[in-house]
């Protein structure tokens, strides 16, 4: 599976911070350029499940990117500790563990056991960007 590509930030912050063998990500929306994203809205209204599905797999393999870029390798990633999934919803919209797991599948797919994880699926208003999908992700590091 072709991973996303790690698109750089315009804004003041750093993609990653590691401690030891932990490495926590910037959360990822799910970006298709520098300035651009799959999907603008809200889940339940201008944006279908299918598209938020497809939103969460982009964010998953652009986060899988990150980690590669931050690490030189995804074989120094000795799991995924957790992720949190945040989606932009529309009221009544409650399916949001089916576009968390969207992102989950990526995760196994590419890594394996090594991939599976513990979540977090919360539904929110608005996310940066106008994005219907923010990934969180917590990784531990080979020693």
């Amino acid at each position: 599976m072709a991973l996303g590509e790690a698109f750089e930030t315009v804004f003041d912050y750093i993609p990653s911070a590691t401690d030891g063998r932990i490495l926590c990500l910037a959360g990822q929306i799910p970006k298709t350029g520098p300035e651009t994203i799959h999907i603008a809205g809200r889940v339940g209204s201008e944006v279908s499940l299918d598209d938020a599905r497809e939103s969460a797999r982009i964010a998953a393999r652009q986060a899988l990117a990150w980690l590669e870029r931050e690490t030189g390798s995804l074989e120094r990633i000795d799991r995924i500790l957790r992720i949190s999934v945040y989606v932009a919803v529309a009221d009544g919209f409650g399916e949001i563990s089916q576009v968390a797991d969207a992102a989950s599948g990526i995760f196994a797919e590419v890594l394996g056991e090594r991939g599976r994880h513990p979540r977090s699926v919360i539904g929110v208003s608005c996310l940066p960007r106008n994005a219907p999908v923010l990934l969180e992700v917590t990784a531990s590091l080979r020693a």
